[in-house]
């Protein structure tokens, strides 16, 4: 089992950058496929970014490609989501996830999830 934390969101304005972070617990964190989900009000849960277990194969969703990065430091067992030239749309809560699909991309591909954090985004 894992325990998943995100961190570093905030307000920020539009065309800004934030810096996700997400710390898992125990020691198994290189054994899983990390993702990022997001959530907006009234808005059902939507992919972000996925990265597999080595950091080699990352996976975007066509709304965040080329702003966004998902990168993972699995010696210190985080995963984290670089986010760049931000858009009112992106302001949601986002959620880290840990599973073993390879770069799923369904809320179902992840078995653990963090609690979120939220994104502002101002226009």
């Amino acid at each position: 089992q894992v325990q998943l934390l995100e961190s570093g969101g905030g307000l920020v304005q539009a065309g800004g950058s934030l810096r996700l972070s997400c710390a898992a617990s125990g020691r198994t964190f290189s054994s899983y496929v990390m993702g990022w989900f997001r959530q907006a009000p009234g808005k059902e849960r939507e992919f972000v970014a996925a990265i597999n277990r080595s950091g080699g194969s990352k996976r975007y969703a066509d709304s965040v490609k080329g702003r966004f990065t998902i990168s993972r430091d699995n010696a210190e067992n985080t995963v984290y989501l670089q986010m760049n030239n931000l858009k009112p749309e992106d302001a949601a809560v986002y959620y880290c996830a840990a599973g073993s699909n390879t770069l799923g991309a369904r809320s179902y591909d992840y078995n653990y999830w963090g609690q979120g954090t939220q994104v502002t985004v101002s226009s």
